[in-house]
């Protein structure tokens, strides 16, 4: 196939930096040379970026691997503006994720962000770009949680530990979809009635959930996503039916490890205790194109939205460590 050029190309683009670990303040707004694809790579000019953990654990130095200066950012939304080899035309609706997107190499915190082509899933929608930049990570956390992580089957019951995060909301969502009992735990009263709003039903977490949900549910809940991490997992765990599943997707907590884990003492009988993280390759391109499709026609509503301008992406981080806001935060360059 005959080679394609870039000519028209701008010479420069504008993305969001980090020169180092350790501060926010290490995150700037610089202007760079347009990155140009090597062979199976695919330039993406991006419309929209969604803001996740990750980031964060690379501004403070919590992510391993890394080399600066970096663009952050483990996922992208945008159009095709290059494939050099010509197998995905120029304006083809697309997104990105993972694979070491904003740590092995330059990520979606920019106006522009190169991956392998083996990274692109395509689709296509009329929704806005803040609204397609909140869906393709978060959906394949969730979908790969449900599926790989949980196995869960309609009808069963969902606890989701952490529930109004982004990801927390967004299972919930695809749970109560499928017709499952879920419950979700929010450590504030506000995100309780947002909870229900996506089909839960809606649990305060001091810490020991598992007591109350077993009101509900005398020989515990079928599955539960851990999204607030080692602090929870013990609970999450008490609360789980015997050959019933807890999946580690999440560490809203910051904390990874777990001092003198002795597994007799923290795992039930019979519970099953599994973690998932997938890549780009695990969300099937018909789940993103049905799930598009539906929050297009209304039928499902996965996340509040907050989104902020590139020049902004400071406070939308410092707005992400703080919790400020419930759902998930999207970047527009």
């Amino acid at each position: 196939m005959t080679d394609i050029t870039d000519s028209d190309a701008p010479a420069t683009m504008l993305a969001a930096q980090l020169s180092e670990s350790g501060s926010i303040g290490n995150l700037r707004i610089v202007e760079l040379p347009m990155p140009a694809p090597p062979d199976g790579w695919v330039r993406l000019k991006v419309m929209a970026f969604g803001l996740n953990r990750s980031e964060y654990h690379s501004v403070h130095g919590l992510a391993e691997g890394m080399t600066f200066p970096r663009i952050l950012g483990i996922e992208a939304s945008g159009v095709i503006d290059l494939d050099p080899e010509g197998i995905l035309e120029p304006g083809t609706q697309a997104v990105t994720m993972m694979g070491g997107m904003g740590r092995l190499f330059d990520g979606g915190y920019a106006q522009y962000v190169v991956v392998p082509r083996t990274q692109i899933i395509t689709f296509h929608s009329s929704l806005p770009w803040e609204v397609i930049g909140s869906v393709p990570e978060t959906l394949q956390t969730a979908y790969g949680t449900l599926t790989t992580g949980l196995d869960l089957q309609p009808g069963q019951s969902l606890l989701v530990r952490g529930g109004t995060s982004a990801l927390g909301l967004a299972t919930a969502a695809l749970a109560a979809d499928m017709g499952c009992r879920v419950y979700a735990t929010s450590r504030r009263e506000a995100g309780l009635e947002l909870l229900r709003s996506r089909g839960a039903t809606p649990l305060l977490d001091d810490g020991k959930v598992a007591p109350r949900l077993r009101e509900a549910e005398p020989s515990g809940v079928h599955t539960v996503l851990e999204l607030v991490g080692v602090p929870t997992l013990r609970d999450s765990l008490a609360a789980t039916a015997v050959h019933g599943t807890v999946c580690f997707s999440g560490m809203l907590s910051d904390s990874w490890t777990i001092p003198n884990f002795y597994p007799m003492d923290w795992i039930p009988n019979g519970v099953r205790l599994t973690t998932y993280s997938g890549q780009a390759q695990d969300l099937p391109a018909e789940v993103l194109q049905r799930t598009l499709d539906r929050i297009e026609s209304g039928d499902l509503d996965l996340l509040p939205i907050h989104s902020y301008p590139l020049a902004d992406i400071a406070q939308a981080h410092e707005d992400m460590a703080s919790g400020r806001h419930m759902g998930k935060l999207v970047g527009l360059p």
